[in-house]
């Protein structure tokens, strides 16, 4: 399952933001072992960094965003995905932007601790909880 996950979920791992880094931390196991292949918008790299960086300072900010890209496939954000974000009914255009990214890299869910933000996705949005039990949960 190629799954791309919010901001939020990443930053729950990245600040050990309690409690929702057990669960978050379990999802990035599943894609460093291929389980799942996850991606992250552009956007959440310099997000990441930015609020690292207050948090830790530069070095520390480096080298998380180094290895969310070491583990994460980037989901570009570009005119298409911007000009698609503007004609959707969201409220907040970050999430706008962060759903066309996921559409366009072939994400088939996304995941989020803000699924009411997503009211009006195309795709499937997840709990992390959700997507933590989709993948767990045998295949027929």
């Amino acid at each position: 399952m190629r799954v791309l996950f919010d901001t939020n979920v990443i930053l729950d791992v990245l600040l050990d933001r309690q409690p929702h880094v057990g669960v978050a931390a379990k999802l990035f196991a599943l894609v460093d072992n291929g389980r799942m292949e996850g991606l992250i918008c552009a956007m959440t790299a310099t997000t990441t960094y930015y609020i690292a960086a207050k948090s830790f300072g530069r070095r520390r900010a480096h080298k998380q965003v180094h290895e969310l890209l070491t583990l994460f496939e980037v989901a570009p954000v570009d005119g298409d995905v911007l000009d698609r974000a503007l004609d959707l009914d969201f409220t907040d255009f970050e999430d706008a932007v962060l759903h066309e990214a996921a559409r366009s890299s072939g994400a088939a869910a996304i995941v989020t601790r803000n699924g009411q933000d997503f009211a009006h996705a195309s795709l499937p949005v997840l709990d992390p909880r959700e997507l933590l039990s989709a993948v767990r949960a045998p295949s027929r």
